[in-house]
């Protein structure tokens, strides 16, 4: 009995041993989304805002909060960088005032949320962040919030009121994108070969800072970009990347900001060109606007998340009759698409590019839009094959 129980033990121990030679190495990591640093400054931002409403509220003064406008109208496009950036202007918000009394109370109650968050270090997501400052003010039956889109819109009067980012306030949102391709990087502490992640691809996170996410071995040439899942899976499936030494990304439509950031630091560290293959409507003109000069509305983040050099590959208006497409693939522009367009067009940065006039009115005149999808109808990896090679070979791509 003595030598079974000894034997087991004996195999317990060598089995112990083999799986921790096999354990996989993983280097040292702060574990910090933002550095003690700018964690530090951040917190400081936030404790003068408060203190700066305390010492109106003990001077028996209207404490107030001025927050930059986010809206074209304090927009301005900077011709020799190329990107957007945000003016000067602000609006007010008091709390003795009764339309601005209930957003000056979240304001509050969320910088307060953020602050707590830092000093325990740990991040919450958008959602999160909804729930931990919801609840019913005492002595009323009224709630802090009537839903998180109410939320997220004071979060982002917080980030440009403290200029600080969204990542520094320790608040993230769902990921969404993906990537695979010829290089290798550290998330966190864990190393990713994005050469290995099989049909699912590496799920791009909302916070892509550096001390989150650093570049190890990058073999890459450059990143293209396509608009959907659905056109990464094939080229993904045809392993486009393996051929054409790139990396493949996607952001499931309107690239979120984790997305954005992420290659933007693909194109200013790594100098990787970015290309975007995207569809032939006002909204696909659009993504590669958000890609290229930064959103509108968030655009005091365009130094942070926007790529000035990144180019169109398409798919562009000429393609049906140039790819000799079927009839079936085009999609009629309604009002909407039409009055989008011509708004896309006046664009500061479209204004003054020929290519791009000449694009959208041919797309206006044709009357249709067109899905990169829609290439499918002359082969399977037509577009992974013949279409994107080809463009890429002639370097033939909007700017």
């Amino acid at each position: 009995m003595a030598t079974k129980k000894t034997a087991r033990k004996t195999a317990a121990k060598k089995a112990t041993k083999k799986t921790t030679r096999k354990s996989p190495s993983r280097k040292k990591t702060t574990g910090r989304t933002v550095s003690a640093k700018r964690d530090k400054e951040t917190t400081g931002k936030i404790e003068k805002l408060c203190t700066t409403v305390v010492k109106s509220s003990l001077a028996q003064k209207d404490p107030f909060l001025d927050i930059p406008i986010r809206s074209v109208s304090n927009m301005k496009f900077n011709h020799r960088e190329r990107i957007l950036e945000m003016g000067d202007n602000t609006q007010r918000r008091t709390l003795f005032n009764v339309g601005q009394a209930r957003k000056f109370m979240q304001s509050i109650l969320l910088s307060k949320g953020c602050r707590e968050l830092i000093q325990a270090d740990k991040t919450l997501s958008l959602r999160g962040m909804y729930y931990m400052s919801l609840h019913t003010i005492e002595g009323t039956n009224e709630k802090t919030f009537n839903d998180q889109s109410e939320s997220d819109g004071i979060l982002e009067d917080l980030e440009v009121t403290l200029d600080g980012l969204r990542e520094e306030l320790h608040v993230f949102a769902k990921k969404r994108g993906t990537m695979v391709g010829n290089i290798t990087i550290r998330d966190n502490g864990d190393e990713i070969d994005c050469r290995r992640m099989g049909t699912g691809g590496y799920a791009i996170p909302s916070i892509c800072e550096p001390s989150v996410i650093q570049f190890e071995k990058c073999e890459a040439d450059f990143v293209l970009h396509v608009e959907k899942d659905t056109v990464w899976s094939r080229f993904n499936e045809d392993r486009f990347w393996e051929q054409h030494n790139c990396i493949l990304t996607e952001g499931s439509g309107q690239p979120p900001r984790g997305v954005r950031r992420l290659l933007a630091r693909l194109n200013q560290e790594l100098g990787l060109p970015v290309y975007c293959l995207l569809d032939c409507d006002p909204w696909g003109h659009y993504i590669y606007s958000v890609i290229k000069q930064g959103s509108i509305n968030l655009a005091f983040e365009s130094k942070r998340m926007a790529v000035p050099e990144a180019k169109f590959i398409g798919i562009r208006a000429g393609d049906y009759d140039d790819c000799e497409l079927s009839p079936d693939v085009r999609i009629a522009l309604n009002e909407r698409d039409i009055a989008r367009a011509k708004q896309i067009a006046d664009y500061p940065w479209f204004l003054d590019r020929k290519p791009w006039q000449i694009e959208i009115r041919k797309m206006l005149a044709n009357g249709f839009k067109m899905e990169v999808e829609s290439l499918i109808t002359k082969d399977i990896s037509y577009v992974s094959e013949v279409y994107v090679p080809e463009r890429l070979q002639a370097a033939d791509f909007l700017d």
